[in-house]
């Protein structure tokens, strides 16, 4: 699966530019089409009839999209959709005993770990960090969807927008740079976590990426996580 998943979401990225460049729509419906794949892309390795149905239905969908000229529309609402549900899906956890980095912790090193003193302490502070940073990049994204000088929506609709961002800069940001942060944070979050927590021993942080890919939905489901 990794062969197909990275060739797709390395091009995601780039068709997402080009279509914001030459305002055309093929560029966001095949960007969308590949990110559509991407996610798909376990349930379509299994050859079932249902998923490759699924997949057409999905595809018919995004042409008509693209006939009707929404599919830029569409593309550039997934960034503010992924973080929007990322902050949803760390926050909902902040009210249970298990937060989401708590999950995590436990997924990778065990619950023994997890018991260890100003452990569950900092996986909560850290949850509600990622929270909040979520949040925050789910709004700044909307604003420059809304904002942007030309592209936005509040130009398509004939406003004047009050905050008048070039197309360039909040394509590149919508498409690129919201992502770029949230892998910077990540990176920022594991060395503090060496830091803080110095005196535990710590996994690479290669297998720490494996592992979180490889139980991501028992992570997000929370099930056992914390005995």
């Amino acid at each position: 699966m990794r062969r197909y998943l990275l060739p797709l979401l390395l091009a995601y990225p780039v068709l997402a530019i080009v279509g914001d460049v030459t305002h055309r729509q093929i560029f966001p419906l095949i960007a969308l089409l590949l990110l559509a794949t991407a996610f798909m892309l376990p349930w379509l390795l299994t050859r079932r009839l249902g998923a490759w149905l699924l997949w057409l239905t999905v595809l018919a969908a995004l042409v008509s999209s693209s006939l009707f000229g929404f599919a830029d529309l569409l593309l550039e609402s997934v960034p503010i959709l992924v973080s929007a549900l990322l902050a949803i899906g760390f926050g909902r956890t902040l009210g249970t005993p298990e937060p989401l980095v708590a999950r995590f912790i436990v997924v990778l090193e065990g619950p023994e770990r997890l018991a260890q003193p100003g452990v569950a302490r900092y996986a909560r502070e850290i949850t509600w960090s990622w929270t909040l940073l979520l949040a925050a990049q789910a709004l700044l994204l909307a604003v420059l969807l809304l904002c942007a000088e030309h592209a936005g929506v509040l130009a398509r609709l004939g406003f004047t927008s009050p905050l008048a961002v070039p197309d360039r800069w909040a394509a590149m940001w919508l498409h690129v740079g919201g992502y770029l942060v949230l892998a910077v944070a990540f990176v920022l979050e594991y060395g503090y976590r060496r830091w803080r927590l110095r005196h535990l021993s710590h996994p690479g942080l290669h297998d720490m990426l494996l592992k979180l890919v490889l139980h991501w939905p028992e992570l997000m489901r929370g099930k056992g996580a914390i005995s």
